[in-house]
Order: C-alpha cells, then sequence, then structure tokens
C-alpha cells in the first residue's frame, strides 16, 4: 500500500500523545492542497469573527451615542455581511474538511488491512477477532470523528484566541488583563479533568475489544453453545465484561461532561469580572462604553476557543486512545520482514528434507524435537499419531507458517528460509482439517485456488473432487451463493470444495491434514480416488488418523511427543508390532 504506514511512518511504536499525534499528522498531510484550503478558510473566518465585537463596539460609541442612523445603517450593513461570509467559509471549510478526513481514513484502513494480510501467523494465535476487528472499525472511526472535527477547530480556536488577545490589547491593556485573569485557573482544572480522562478512554476501548471479541466467538460457536446448555454461563461471562465497559464508560462520560460545565462556570465569573471592572473604569472616564462591550464581547470570543479546545481534548483523547492501538498493530514485525533477496521457486522438483529440525510455539517449549527425513520426488508420506503429537506443526513449518527454531527445512535443495514465502505457498496445495470456505458463490469459491481458471477447469476440478453431484442438485447450482463460513453446506461438503479448490491449484507438494475426516464412507472411497490420482507425480503429506487411508503411503512417519519413533511403510510397521500395530490393530477393534 502506498499510505504512510509503510512509506513515511517511523518505525516506532506509539507509546505517547507526542508520537501519535506525528504519525496521524503524517496521514493527513497526505492531503496538502485540501488543508490549505482549509486553514485558509478557517483564518478568513476567524478575522470575521474578530471583526465583529469590533463593529458593535463602533456604533455604540460613534453612530448610538451620537444618534447618527444613517451611519448605524451602513454599519449594521456590514455587521450582516460579515455573519453571512462566516457562515459561507464554516460551511465551506466543514465540508472540505470531511473530504480530507475520509480521504485520510480510507488510506488507514487499507494500511490496517494491508498489515493485517502480512502478519504471521504467531500473531492471530495471540488476539481474538472481535478485538482485530474492534481496532479496525471502531478505533479508525474514532479517528476519523475526531480529525473531522478537531482540526478545524484547533486551528480556528488558536487563531481566535491570538486574535482576541492582539486586538483587545491594542484597546486597552487594563481591560486586557481583567480578561486574562482566570486563564491560569481555566488551565490549571483543564489539565486535572484531562489527566482522569485519558485513562478511562484508553480502559473503555480495551474492553469494547474485549466485548466484540467475546461477542464474536460466542456467535461463532453458538452451536457448541446450545448443545452443552451453557447458554447462562454465556450470558453470566459477557455481563461481567459489559460491566466492567460500563464502569469505564461512566466514568470517560463523567470526566468528558465536566469539561462543558466547569468551563462555563470560570467563564461567566470571567464575563461578570470584565462588566464590573470595565464599568467602574467607563464611569471614571478611563474608557468608553463601546470599548467595554466590545470586550464582553471579546471575552466571549476568547473564552469560546479555550472551551472548543477543552472540548475537543477529549475528542482527541479517544482518537488518540484509538490511534495507539491501531499503531500498534502498524508497528508489529510482518512475516515478509526479512534481510536480503529471496529467491522465487520457479519449477519444483519435491524433494523435502528436514534436517534435525526443533520448534517450539512458546519459548522453551518444544514442540517439534530434532526432527529429520527425506521425502523424494513424488512420494506420499504419511505423518501418524497420537492428537497432540505434531503432525501438523510439521506440515506448518513446511508452508512457513511458523519458522523453525534450529535445523533446517529445503525443497530441492534450497533452504526455505532463503525462498519468498508467497512464491513457496504458490507451490503448495494444502486440504486443512478446517474446511473454510468463503461468503460467495460455490464457483467462486473453487477458483480460489487458481484465480484465472475458467468455469470448466472449476467444474472439472469439482468433478474430480466428486463434489459436482451435489453442486448440481443446489438451486442455483455453482453460482450458488453461500452463507457466513459456508453454514448452507454439510462440514463434509465444505470439506470437498477445499479439495476441489487444491486441485485446481496444480501444486508441485499437496498436504492433506485430515482432508477426509469430516466425510462419509461411500464418498470417502471416491475421495481416495481422486486424490490417488490427484497425488500421482507429486510430493504428497498426508495426516490421517483414519489409518485405512494411508496403506499404500511409500513412508509412515510415527510422531510422538514431537519425534519420529516409528518409521517405514504400512506392512513394515505392522511386522514390526510396535507403536503403529498397536495404533491399527485398536481401529479395527473398534470397528470390530
Amino acid at each position: 500500500m502506498g499510505g504512510p504506514g509503510r512509506m513515511i511512518m517511523p518505525k516506532v511504536r506509539a507509546k505517547n500523545i507526542k508520537e501519535t499525534l506525528k504519525r496521524l499528522w503524517a496521514y493527513l498531510s497526505l492531503q496538502r492542497k485540501g488543508l490549505v484550503t482549509v486553514f485558509f478558510l478557517t483564518a478568513l473566518n476567524s478575522v470575521l469573527g474578530l471583526a465583529g465585537p469590533y463593529l458593535i463596539g463602533t456604533a455604540i460609541d460613534r453612530y448610538i451615542i451620537a444618534k447618527d442612523v444613517n451611519g448605524l445603517l451602513w454599519l449594521c450593513i456590514a455587521l450582516c455581511c460579515v455573519y453571512v461570509f462566516g457562515a459561507v467559509t464554516t460551511w465551506m471549510q466543514t465540508y472540505l474538511m470531511s473530504k480530507i478526513s475520509q480521504r485520510t481514513v480510507w488510506v488507514m484502513r487499507n494500511d490496517m488491512f494491508a498489515k493485517l494480510q502480512r502478519l504471521p501467523l504467531r500473531f492471530f494465535d495471540t488476539k481474538t477477532h472481535g478485538e482485530l476487528m474492534s481496532r479496525t472499525t471502531n478505533d479508525i472511526e474514532n479517528v476519523s470523528a475526531s480529525l473531522n472535527q478537531s482540526i478545524t477547530q484547533f486551528f480556528s480556536s488558536a487563531l481566535t484566541l491570538i486574535g482576541s488577545i492582539v486586538i483587545m490589547l491594542s484597546l486597552s491593556v487594563w481591560l486586557t488583563l481583567l480578561s486574562v485573569i482566570m486563564i491560569p485557573l481555566i488551565m490549571f482544572v483543564t489539565g486535572k479533568i484531562a489527566a482522569g480522562t485519558r485513562s478511562y478512554i484508553s480502559g473503555q476501548q480495551k474492553q469494547l475489544g474485549e466485548l466484540n471479541g467475546f461477542i464474536e466467538e460466542t456467535i461463532s460457536g453458538q452451536k457448541v453453545l446450545t448443545t452443552f446448555c451453557r447458554e447462562a454461563r454465556a450470558m453470566s461471562e459477557f455481563s461481567e465484561i459489559n460491566l466492567k465497559l460500563r464502569a469505564y464508560g461512566t466514568k470517560a462520560q463523567i470526566f468528558t461532561g465536566l469539561m462543558g460545565p466547569v468551563m462555563n462556570v470560570m467563564n461567566n465569573i470571567g464575563f461578570a469580572i470584565i462588566a464590573c471592572g470595565g464599568g467602574w473604569m467607563a464611569l471614571s472616564g478611563m474608557t468608553t462604553i463601546g470599548m467595554v462591550v466590545s470586550f464582553l464581547n471579546y471575552s466571549r470570543q476568547f473564552g469560546r476557543p479555550i472551551n472548543e479546545l477543552a472540548n475537543q481534548f477529549n475528542a482527541i483523547q479517544t482518537a488518540i486512545a484509538g490511534a495507539e492501538r491501531m499503531f500498534e498493530i502498524m508497528d508489529t514485525e510482518t512475516e515478509y520482514d526479512e534481510e536480503g533477496a529471496l529467491k522465487t521457486p520457479e519449477r519444483v522438483e519435491g524433494q523435502v528434507l528436514f534436517q534435525d529440525v526443533s520448534f517450539g510455539y512458546k519459548e522453551g517449549t518444544p514442540v517439534i524435537k530434532n526432527l529429520s527425513f527425506t521425502a523424494k520426488p513424488g512420494n506420499t508420506i504419511a505423518l501418524v499419531g497420537p492428537t497432540g503429537a505434531g503432525k501438523t506443526t510439521i506440515v506448518n513449518l513446511l508452508t512457513r507458517f511458523y519458522d523453525i527454531d534450529q535445523g533446517r527445512i529445503s525443497i530441492d535443495g534450497e533452504n526455505i528460509r532463503g525462498l519468498d514465502k508467497d512464491g513457496l505457498r504458490t507451490k503448495l496445495g494444502i486440504v486443512l482439517q478446517d474446511a473454510y470456505v468463503f461468503s460467495d458463490t460455490i464457483r467462486e469459491n473453487i477458483r480460489y485456488g487458481k484465480l484465472d481458471a475458467t468455469d470448466a477447469e472449476v467444474e472439472a476440478a469439482a468433478r474430480l473432487a466428486n463434489a459436482d453431484s451435489f453442486i448440481t442438485k443446489l438451486p442455483h447450482g455453482y453460482d450458488t451463493v453461500l452463507t457466513a463460513e459456508g453454514g448452507n453446506l454439510s462440514h463434509g461438503q465444505r470439506q470437498l470444495l477445499t479439495i476441489a479448490r487444491a486441485i485446481l491449484a496444480d501444486p508441485a507438494i499437496l498436504i492433506l491434514d485430515e482432508a477426509t475426516s469430516s466425510i462419509d464412507t461411500r464418498t470417502e472411497m471416491h475421495i481416495q480416488e481422486a486424490m490417488n490420482h490427484l497425488m500421482k507425480g507429486r510430493t504428497s503429506f498426508v495426516i490421517a488418523h483414519r489409518l485405512s487411508t494411508i496403506r499404500e503411503a511409500d513412508m509412515i512417519l510415527v510422531i510422538n511427543g514431537g519425534e519420529i519413533i516409528e518409521k517405514g511403510t504400512h506392512l513394515e510397521l505392522l511386522e514390526q508390532k510396535g507403536f503403529y500395530y498397536e495404533l491399527y490393530s485398536s481401529q479395527f477393534k473398534r470397528v470390530g
């Protein structure tokens, strides 16, 4: 992506307000022309706003006291023009800033989603789906709202504040001193309130992410929840998370709502001080009534930007909390952050070598220990063993979903650490135990294996996977749209589609992780025949608990505790009467 998340952003974590604002500004600066126009309109609007109180004071001193009707009429016309042009410039700057903020957030969303596509699976193992969804939607939306409102108000408030002080000093130093007497108190109170606001808003965003994660997990597992009658437990857990969110949200809203009333009280006190002091000075002949009226208006002008800055500070706090959570993901090291030029394999024969490979998902807890074996081109390697032995981990290492801790894995003599990951994976066909399909047509789900495949190639792959028979019976055939996660198909039917997808990809190395685990015996026979045809001439890794499906494998590796404890053909392992023999015998005893 071309956004600043990948090009001009510094590779540091957002740990403070200054750093986060700097990075947000880097995104905003992509819309330089629009921002310049907005700032010009904002400056013009501020000048028009400052002209109003001056014209009112002039009207009193020059025309009302002097009873000059004609002059008063022209000044009123000028005053009306000032307010009309002020309204027009306000609308124009709001319109332009909305476009700028939406374009900026569009780039941010693109960068965020692109980043998620490049993160390793290890990252997703530590984050719930709901939390990631919250960061890409709620947090970025908070940034969007703040950019839309806060930028122009901040610039306008700063100009109005500076302009008011300059004009007030030019009119009367003493009245100016009366006007600014409340500023130290305002700054002190604002700082105290803001200190509590940010911590509660950050907590609120975190709890919202947890709540989204729990809801997503519960909805996805609703069948399991209902089966085991755990609705009451789910409600209890939801209530606990919801109570925490309510607590943070309540405190955040209290602090946010406190800012306005406190500021109004202090502004009214300041207004009263100017009215009393200015009235005394007018009676003493030190100033004019018009001047006092102008200062009263300027005191409102002076207090308004402080109020707006204080109110926007809360919105900015929310945006910063969301931006920090977003940049935390943006700064995560991707699985493509590697040194040196990587090779892209053009032709793969299929020789796979594991040499003293060790790996653990957690440091100090190895799952694979000093594992070594060789798969020759065209061989079928079966991986068997008890649950948790490390079978799926082995193929995850081959596909570089995870990188090994020690040892070496090579394909055709090339260390896979030196191969481009995308290039490597295009040579692999993978059918996972969890059959995943997308909310799209059946045709497009199969075509996912080869995006430029013709309809004829898609249907041929489906026939080879024995999926064509059930697809053609559906109301719209291959154009049937699947619901979320393929809810309108059985698990076995979804698995047939993933097998067809792998067939269409025509890989050099095939990985089947319990590919037939959810298919009935009759269909399994047809699938096995299709698999045998597919595996001809390809190096294949088959993970299977049904040992009857791997009798023809060239080599069977028996895995237990992350180590190869036996290896050989089906008949060789039966003759050894070891671990494999016991597994095989126990399955047929259960069948008998």
